[in-house]
């Protein structure tokens, strides 16, 4: 079976965060000719986050922060047509995530914390699975959920293990596919996490969230079906930094081989 590479695209800070200095005209510029040189390159699609809005809201973002994101995610839609895209907004606003795909033709979306409770540094974030599931019913669109499982940056509160948790995603909160990660951004999946989900045999897509490398990723993809990947890619390989072209070529090459 053929394996689901994601990059990803990591936006700047926009309009209303901490830290937002760059025009919204420039993040979007960036963030589409990032798309189209992972697109191009041969991977399967790209997913798109507010990773610069840091520190994030925990489940309701700000109207700009939609809008922006929108206007950027409808920018990528359009100028890759073809290409798989995914939405993630930060930290776990998965209506948002949805109501975004739907209005610029995302095929899916990533949510944090789908189902159970996790503590995070933005505090005790509770699954909305029931909320995100009627409206995507009521929006009319088949959109993929893609549930993190013991998600990084996090614990989980509700299972203790991530079996548990990933049944549930699949049984209860009807995820498309379950996303297994390191403990946080860059940091790489354990191999052992990766097995106990595979070994589930739940049906859908298993994803590795994170700490993808030119050196690891041939025996993640022996168990996962798919990886995202965002800071190996990088200049450097520094999560804020530009892509560097030359790391995307290699990454994609031992992935592919």
């Amino acid at each position: 079976m053929s394996k689901i590479l994601i990059g990803m695209v990591h936006l700047a800070a926009l309009p209303g965060a901490p830290r937002a200095a760059l025009p919204l005209e420039q993040i979007e510029a960036r963030a589409v000719a990032e798309a189209r040189l992972l697109h191009e390159a041969g991977f399967d699609g790209v997913i798109i986050e507010n990773f610069g809005d840091n520190p994030f809201f925990k489940t309701e973002v700000e109207p700009i922060t939609i809008a922006a994101m929108t206007r950027v995610i409808r920018s990528i839609c359009h100028a890759l047509p073809g290409c798989r895209v995914g939405v993630n907004v930060l930290r776990n606003d998965a209506r948002a995530a949805l109501s975004i795909a739907a209005a610029t033709g995302a095929q899916f979306i990533r949510v944090n914390v789908h189902v159970g409770a996790a503590a995070t540094d933005q505090g005790v974030i509770e699954g909305q699975a029931a909320q995100t599931l009627r409206l995507r019913r009521a929006l009319a669109t088949d959109i993929g959920i893609w549930a993190d499982v013991h998600v990084k940056h996090a614990r989980s509160l509700a299972h203790e293990t991530i079996e548990r948790e990933a049944v549930d995603a699949v049984q209860r909160g009807m995820a498309s596919a379950v996303i297994v990660s390191g403990q946080g951004t860059g940091h790489a999946t354990r191999i052992e996490d990766l097995r106990a989900v595979a070994g589930l045999r739940l049906g859908v897509p298993v994803i590795v969230g994170s700490g993808a490398t030119l050196e690891n990723v041939a025996q993640l993809l022996q168990v996962a079906d798919g990886v995202i990947v965002g800071t190996t890619l990088k200049q450097g390989g520094a999560t804020e930094a530009p892509l560097d072209p030359d790391r995307v070529r290699r990454f994609l090459a031992a992935a592919r081989g």
